[in-house]
């Protein structure tokens, strides 16, 4: 049953179709226009990346670095230690992907706000294949210590976690996408860096903070989603519902720092969990989850993911199936770890 504090869009099987990184442009003119600090700075893809709206806005509050990712990070960390709040954006493959290491050294290391937006990332980049499919950025910004990891679900939620990042005074990395994908989440959908979401829930009596020992049943499962395929969480937890398996689904947008709490009850309250996203499973939220399980309530978990391996040239919808990231790949993930419950 979806969690009516959630909030989201009446039915799930009509949704509007627009790319996350359209969030990301119009937040950043909502930012740039709630303070003047705030600056964009483009290795040439601003289109691209939707960090032409805030150029048309602000011309004077922009620079077009061009196609040099490594002085994108040095330019924006010298303007954060005096007091501007930059957004920097690239494709992700190339910004935090090939500046990596002037990320580290000058953002993370000195620990100034400069807010990395990794566009086109995941791979539903589709036809321009491996070289251009991030599909290692959040293991690469998580183990940065101060850094922050939001992967918004959908372009409501990328203007809303634009905004939030501009004024939480931190290294922070968001992660959008190229392809248009479901619109399920609304204005009044609960968004807060930090805090995951409840938008699917086991029991209709049981609270948005999971309450702890609920009775539930053999057959119930958490997944713990991030980015555009929690859609297909949520859709896959409705079929599974039918089957007689009930599924918990939180959105967990905000990798890092990540909501332990939530993600401990939901362990104990259903046994299983499953992690979900456009990701190598290694290093990325599935990692972050099963870290916190052991440590706490070690929880069978199965994982949604890129399976150690490259992407390919496609369009988005095949690519996302031959990956085993579609709804019936989580449909038997699900019935997997509830298996060895």
């Amino acid at each position: 049953m979806f969690n009516k504090n959630a909030k989201l869009i009446s039915d799930l099987s009509k949704p509007e179709m627009v790319p996350t990184r359209d969030g990301y442009g119009k937040g950043v003119v909502e930012a740039g226009e709630k303070d003047e600090r705030v600056v964009v700075l483009c290795a040439d893809l601003t289109e691209s990346t939707r960090s032409h709206w805030f150029a048309e806005k602000f011309p004077e509050r922009f620079v077009q670095v061009g196609v040099a990712e490594q002085n994108l990070a040095l330019l924006a960390s010298g303007m954060a230690n005096y007091g501007k709040i930059p957004f920097i954006s690239s494709y992700a493959t190339f910004s935090p992907g090939r500046n990596n290491e002037q990320i580290r050294t000058n953002i993370s290391i000195n620990n100034v706000p400069v807010k990395i937006v990794g566009a086109h990332a995941g791979i539903s980049v589709g036809p321009d294949g491996a070289t251009h499919q991030a599909l290692e950025d959040i293991a690469l910004m998580r183990v940065q210590p101060p850094m922050v990891v939001v992967v918004p679900c959908d372009a409501v939620e990328a203007r809303k976690a634009t905004v939030a990042i501009a004024f939480n005074d931190k290294p922070s990395y968001l992660r959008i996408g190229r392809e248009k994908s479901p619109v399920f989440t609304t204005e009044d959908t609960p968004f807060e860096v930090g805090r995951a979401e409840v938008f699917r829930d086991i029991n209709p009596d049981a609270s948005p903070t999971l309450s702890v020992g609920v009775p539930v049943g053999a057959n119930s499962c958490a997944i713990v989603g991030c980015g555009m395929l929690l859609y297909n969480a949520l859709l896959a937890a409705e079929e599974l519902s039918k089957e007689g398996i009930e599924c918990l689904v939180i959105n967990s947008h905000t990798v890092k720092p990540l909501d332990e709490k939530t993600i401990i009850e939901a362990a104990k309250k259903t046994g299983a969990v499953v992690t979900v996203e456009e990701h190598q499973v290694n290093g990325g939220l599935g990692s972050a989850v099963a870290e916190v399980l052991s440590r706490n309530y070690p929880t069978p978990q199965e994982y949604i993911g890129v399976q150690n391996r490259f992407g390919e040239s496609g369009n988005a919808e095949e690519l996302i199936k031959h990956f085993g990231m579609d709804v019936e790949s989580i449909k038997k993930a699900v019935k997997k770890v509830v298996s060895r419950k």
